[in-house]
């Protein structure tokens, strides 16, 4: 009796079965996606107590922190590399375990020179074996017209799973100190006990349950698949990748600008840093509805015209911050706010989907993402530096709109670089046709 006869008598067609599997192959990598990160950037909601705690400057943690970027730009094409020759399953499983561990070593309160060492370590964890490994897993796991929404979900499902450990994070670490009333450091440990543990039971969980792809595009298998420097330059001669590396680059950027809201809140319209930090966190829940929403709609009306209007819009929003920037109306500052969330989350949700149209080749695919994350998350490293420059020979507000209308400029040419991969698309698919 053959594998489908056998479903069908069960009652559960080998169809149905097949999208259950994938689906649930696709959530474990939203879950490790989503818990990964929130261990190495503890800061963001722990700042003060993390200083406190290793009796360490604000200036000496955020050089552990530029370690953390620099590694991650080293291992962008390594990590890519890696994932077109080993199954994601190991290399999830390798990136969870070593990131739990090294939380569980974090949480010790180790001397300066071992934070190094963990920061070190945590770049290779979450860049060298996770990030390309993860983007292809899931580009496998998306069918051909599934892009949009699955790396949708993907984005959108991160921020859900972030502020629920969040929220638990933020919980025990409010008990602890108000309930038991234990010491900042104690409850700092228990944080992090937290979201290692989490990492270690996901490291599990996935060694059991991610399944290994199976090997079905050997035809489209480049001849130099152990020749580096010869898959470098097959990429490098595909016009659609530095498109996509483009509009990534631009894209991101906006969403580096939502990071100076709300600063520039406080200075253009005067209102409290409580006000000003209820509507950033606002912002915050606008991720799943951009990200997924966005995602669904790029399926529907194809992903570079849904991306190309999200990059609009979020540019001319973000022109609207500034050159509107005496209205005195904050139901009307929370509304913009909200509106670039959405989009920029949806351009976040999108602008990985746009690669299946490069066609690819799977077994180079790992690399290429390398490749474009190189180029399109420079702004990590230039864009603090613009600030600051902006800063050193500027006074308030002149400062963020400056900044703010170079990041919006960059964001209409990265949508005009999505139409010119839209309309290079079309021409290459009437060719073919």
């Amino acid at each position: 009796m053959s594998d489908t006869t056998l479903n069908t008598v069960v009652g559960i067609p080998a169809s149905l079965k097949g999208n259950i599997s994938r689906y649930f192959q696709f959530i474990l990598l939203l879950l490790a996606s989503g818990a990964i990160y929130p261990l190495l950037y503890l800061r963001q909601n722990f700042e003060v107590s993390i200083l406190e705690t290793f009796n360490i400057t604000i200036t000496e943690l955020g050089n552990y922190y530029s370690l953390l970027g620099v590694m991650f730009m080293v291992c962008y094409v390594p990590s890519g590399w890696l994932a077109d020759r080993i199954p994601p399953r190991l290399l999830i499983t390798f990136s969870m375990a070593m990131t739990g561990g090294l939380g569980m070593l974090f949480a010790t309160v180790p001397s300066k020179e071992i934070l190094l060492y963990i920061f070190l370590g945590w770049g290779i964890a979450s860049g060298l074996t996770f990030w390309a490994s993860l983007l292809k897993g899931v580009k496998m796991l998306a069918g051909k017209g599934q892009q949009g929404r699955f790396f949708g979900i993907l984005d959108g499902g991160r921020g859900l799973v972030e502020a629920i450990l969040a929220t638990i994070a933020i919980s025990i670490f409010a008990y602890s100190i108000e309930s038991n009333g234990e010491t900042t450091a104690v409850a700092i440990k228990q944080v992090i006990h937290m979201y290692s543990y989490t990492c270690l039971g996901l490291a599990v969980v996935i060694f059991l349950f991610l399944k290994d792809a199976k090997k079905t595009e050997k035809v489209k298998k480049l001849k130099s698949t152990d020749n580096l420097w010869s898959n470098l330059k097959f990429l490098a001669s595909i016009p659609e990748m530095w498109l996509v590396a483009t509009v990534i680059f631009c894209g991101y950027q906006l969403f580096w600008a939502t990071y100076s809201f709300s600063a520039y809140l406080q200075e253009s319209y005067e209102i409290s840093a409580v006000t000003a930090g209820f509507i950033t966190v606002a912002k915050l829940w606008m991720r799943p509805i951009g990200g997924i929403g966005g995602g669904f709609l790029g399926d529907k009306f194809r992903n570079e015209n849904i991306l190309a209007i999200s990059l609009l819009g979020a540019s001319l929003f973000l022109l609207g911050m500034v050159l509107l920037p005496q209205l005195q109306s904050i139901t009307f500052v929370l509304i913009i706010v909200l509106i670039i969330g959405v989009l920029t989350y949806a351009i976040r949700g999108l602008y990985w989907a746009i690669l299946d149209d490069c066609d690819i080749p799977m077994n180079v695919t790992g690399l290429a993402i390398g490749v474009i994350s190189l180029i399109a998350y420079t702004p990590d490293i230039f864009l603090p530096m613009l600030n600051g420059y902006i800063a050193e020979r500027y006074e308030g507000l002149t400062v963020y709109h400056l900044y703010f209308s170079y990041i919006a400029i960059v964001g209409i040419l990265g949508a005009v670089a999505c139409l010119k991969l839209r309309n290079l698309n079309d021409k290459k698919q009437g060719i073919q046709s």
